[in-house]
């Protein structure tokens, strides 16, 4: 929504083709923009296949595939690691190497990557993600520098504690297994943050709109934390 109040015409893509439709329905008519919809699994070479050829010559591309489940790292079964490593670093690298070519071509290429907070900081469960999520930024930085003089910026954008249904989802889960309440949990974990609260998708994505715009050319390489103070760094 924020790359489309910007101007940017897009290409969503989601493997749920009713929900993926109606958002781009909200955001045509928020905005105006043209939005095309493509329904397919983005970790899968057919799903992969189906967006860029329906954008196969993006100015920015935004790398934001789901993430394995909550999960302990004994339950991991070789197969489960795999599929992680895939969803979380196989794919965001496949696709920037489909798209990187023009960018560099045309002079103008933003790639951001969502990844998480939890790649700088353990979050217990994530152990899957944050280490596939870690290794795509470790193996993009080198990437990151080698475009640079042509105006290709690759960044990589960590949430913590965002309200979304994923964070909702774990709530959940930790609710069952607790015998607390959901929304008890949720105020503990809130508490945990030096903001008090739990970010917002809305202002996450200004910052995602602005690391792809034309302003953010000079960052490049860099994996900025939204997360309201919680990783407690001096630098």
């Amino acid at each position: 929504m924020a790359l489309a109040h910007a101007g940017v015409s897009l290409v969503i893509n989601g493997r749920d083709r009713a929900v993926l439709e109606a958002t781009a329905e909200e955001i045509w008519r928020a905005t105006g923009v043209t939005v095309t919809p493509v329904a397919a699994d983005i970790g899968t070479p057919e799903g992969q296949a189906a967006v860029v050829a329906a954008c196969p010559d993006p100015d920015i591309l935004v790398n934001n595939n789901g993430g394995p489940p909550h999960r302990g790292f004994r339950e991991l079964d070789r197969r489960s690691i795999l599929d992680g490593i895939t969803m979380n670093m196989v794919t965001p690298i496949e696709l920037t190497q489909k798209v990187i070519d023009h960018m560099v071509e045309q002079r103008f290429g933003r790639i951001l990557n969502i990844t998480s907070l939890s790649v700088k900081m353990p979050v217990a469960g994530l152990d899957l993600s944050s280490g596939a999520r870690a290794g795509l930024t470790a193996f993009l930085a080198g990437v990151a520098r080698s475009v640079a003089d042509r105006n290709v910026t690759i960044n990589n954008l960590l949430p913590g504690y965002f309200d979304t249904d994923r964070l909702r989802s774990g709530l959940r889960a930790s609710a069952k297994g607790s015998g607390a309440s959901e929304d008890a949990l949720a105020a503990q974990r809130a508490a945990q943050v030096p903001a008090k609260r739990f970010g917002t998708a809305a202002e996450f994505g200004q910052v995602c709109a602005f690391l792809c715009s034309t302003h953010a050319g000079y960052i490049t390489g860099q994996s900025i934390l939204m997360d309201g103070g919680l990783y407690p760094s001096t630098f």
